[in-house]
């Protein structure tokens, strides 16, 4: 077998739809020679369905970060499809409509805690769920959206996001003497289901597309995925704590 992860072992999660990031990751990584478990939330039936339509059709656990016995299952649900993880992507966010879309100093803490408990929270609780299945070598790969600046209509999940940065730093802190790494790639805006949930995110785009220095192609998942593939191989070896634009430079220029 021969690819960048030939033989590596991946849990992905947060695939809804086949224009997802993480559905990318998922297709680019069997490509490349990787076995993938896939784990789902809520429509079961729904990424079931997606999964199939993977190069090689990849085995779904249900997982709902927010619930103890799914997390304190997880390992033992993996082991039915493998024997051990050499990486895991957190492609996971949500917030409740309160916490978007302009609705910053008005979100209830009740629907602000929901948006950090899934977002930012789970990264670490995801993290102990899998560490039992992994060791020297391997790697935490998870989904952001540049946390350093306030933007429009992204409001608490701006802040959630804000946090993961935080998590992933001290996730690589944690984890480092075991020889675990913990990186993160900043995409620029995409039309995923994620995307489409926020009321008014297309503001981003035509702005992202005329000032980003490579141009921007907002149907691209492929670019972001690649980054996560990277970090996940074996080239990395000494990267942990790092995010990673895949934003076409956007960040990088002021005006």
């Amino acid at each position: 077998m021969s690819g960048l992860l030939a033989g590596k072992r991946l849990l992905v999660t947060g695939i809804i739809t086949d224009q997802s990031i993480a559905f990318s990751v998922a297709k680019l990584a069997q490509e490349q020679g990787a076995t993938v478990v896939l784990t789902g939330f809520g429509r079961l039936s729904l990424v079931e369905r997606i999964a199939k339509r993977l190069p090689k059709e990849a085995p779904v656990i249900e997982l709902d970060v927010q619930n103890k016995e799914h997390l304190d299952g997880l390992a033992d649900k993996v082991r039915e499809h493998v024997d051990g993880l050499d990486g895991v992507v957190h492609s996971i966010g949500f917030a409740p409509q309160s916490c978007l879309g302009g609705g910053f100093m008005s979100a209830p803490w009740e629907d602000v805690a929901t948006a950090l408990h899934v977002s930012t929270y789970s990264y670490k609780s995801l993290a102990s769920a899998a560490l039992p299945l992994m060791g020297q070598g391997s790697a935490f790969v998870g989904l952001t959206f540049d946390a350093q600046l306030a933007w429009p209509v992204y409001d608490w999940m701006g802040v959630a996001k804000a946090g993961l940065e935080s998590a992933s730093r001290y996730l690589a802190l944690h984890l480092g003497s075991q020889g675990i790494r913990s990186n993160l790639v900043s995409a620029g805006p995409l039309r995923t289901m994620a995307a489409k949930s926020i009321p008014g995110f297309e503001k981003f785009e035509d702005e992202w597309v005329r000032r980003a220095p490579l141009g921007w192609d907002l149907g691209d998942q492929e670019s972001a995925a690649k980054a996560c593939l990277a970090l996940l191989s074996d080239w990395f070896p000494a990267t942990t704590g790092e995010i990673i634009h895949v934003d076409g430079g956007f960040h990088a220029v002021g005006a």
